[in-house]
């Protein structure tokens, strides 16, 4: 804490808004180093990190244990108490606010690791700066019986939703090839509207025995690997699911922007790294998911299936319209997966309970269901990061004008948001 400690004694100098900037920017340094420290703990906690190398260096020489951190992290948080904000302008507010939010993350997180417990309500709050919502089961059954006319075949949902959609499994053959059409198209509508950093790029791999179906690892300097997990069949929304989701106008995207201009552009150090049980995940999977909707809208993405991928894919074509119908209708059931996690985490389901749930509200197959649940033992509350993320997200863009029949404004919405120091709590103002 040397370096903040020296800045923040700082009597004389420049104006006031730079001795602010001054202090602000000694904060972000030690907390870049506390998120880099506390990953030495926390094999999950880094998810990207691309600042000076000797900071990771210092933070590794450092070799500060929990409670060190735990206290670091509490006098950062005094600092940034102390900080006087008021005149100052809006986008260091924000700043402020995003380093408050994320260093409660971070004093939770570790909690956690030192084995207090948290209810599943209490990490999404503190860890992801959201109260997520409360469905009863017979939420779950009115979707079902609202489904039940439209999905063909007989006996339980799931069986005859995962009946109907083996007939849409992309041959392993022919994936590469179909993902391949799904990213160019998804890269060729985000340049469009987005201003992308020059050579940006990603690579994709595929991988298996992963809890996750893709994965991206931003690498910094506007390139990221993306690995898709071909462990269990993959049908044919997820090439452009996946394609935006991890790529355009998703997680390469943002991560790309927020290093061009809040790193290189601004000096914000702090988005150098990415603490992936923070805040900053809302927003992340959140923007990534609702993405998918923003560069494929509607009636858009249908033809372009039908006419691209499904033929790719040696699909029937004449199906698409039947497929994403049903698709909507399931598409209302996502929340049954943070029911689930929700109950088994604070331990009032076992295992068998909470795959039955899943096969039977969120349509899984029992291999899936299981997969997910391998997720939530490893990832805990974030999955309200997707669903509710997005939910959030679209509420935001579409209150500042972002509508379905608003594309231009709905871009620039989208842009503005994956260019921001931007948290789950701001997305309701």
């Amino acid at each position: 804490m040397t370096t903040i400690l020296l800045l923040l004694q700082l009597a004389a100098g420049p104006g006031f808004e730079e001795k602010i900037m001054e202090r602000m920017n000694a904060i972000a340094e030690s907390y870049v180093k506390l998120v880099l420290g506390l990953g030495k703990h926390d094999s999950d906690y880094v998810d990207a990190y691309y600042g000076p190398e000797e900071w990771r260096t210092q933070a590794e020489k450092a070799g500060l244990d929990l409670s060190q951190i735990h206290a670091s992290v509490a006098e950062l948080r005094q600092h940034l108490t102390k900080l006087e904000m008021a005149g100052t302008p809006a986008p260091m507010r924000l700043r402020h606010h995003y380093l408050e939010k994320q260093l409660r993350s971070m004093s939770a997180r570790i909690d956690f690791l030192a084995g207090k417990k948290l209810s599943f309500d209490q990490e999404a709050e503190l860890l992801y700066d959201v109260r997520p919502p409360h469905y009863d089961e017979a939420h779950f059954q009115a979707l079902l019986a609202e489904l039940d006319g439209a999905l063909p075949g007989k006996g339980t949902m799931s069986d005859r939703y995962n009946q109907f959609r083996s007939d849409f499994i992309i041959p392993s053959e022919k994936l590469d090839t179909v993902f391949k059409a799904a990213i160019a198209e998804a890269r060729k509508r985000t340049a469009a509207r987005l201003d992308l950093p020059k050579n940006e790029s990603f690579v994709v791999e595929y991988v298996t025995d992963k809890a996750w179906s893709g994965y991206n690892w931003y690498k910094g300097k506007a390139h990221s690997l993306i690995q898709v997990n071909t462990d269990l069949p993959i049908s044919i929304d997820r090439a452009v699911d996946l394609a935006c989701h991890e790529g355009y106008p998703g997680h390469h995207v943002y991560n790309a922007l927020l290093e061009q201009h809040l790193v290189r552009d601004s000096g914000w150090w702090e988005f150098s790294v990415y603490p992936l049980f923070s805040p900053q995940s809302l927003i992340a999977e959140g923007s990534a998911n609702f993405g998918i909707e923003v560069a494929f809208p509607g009636e858009e993405r249908l033809a372009f299936e039908r006419d691209v991928l499904f033929p790719l894919a040696g699909l029937d074509s004449k199906r698409v319209e039947e497929y994403y119908r049903i698709l909507k209708l399931v598409g209302k059931l996502s929340y049954a997966g943070n029911e689930a996690a929700r109950y088994f985490l604070d331990g009032k389901w076992d295992r068998q309970r909470t795959v039955d749930w899943l096969v039977k509200y969120a349509l899984f197959s029992p291999e899936r269901a299981t997969q997910r649940l391998s997720f939530v033992e490893k990832y805990r509350a974030y999955v309200i990061n997707y669903n509710l993320g997005k939910d959030m997200v679209a509420r935001h863009i579409a209150s500042r004008g972002g509508s379905d029949d608003q594309p231009d404004i709905r871009w620039h919405e989208f842009g503005k948001l994956l260019s921001a120091p931007m948290l789950p709590s701001n997305l309701e103002k």
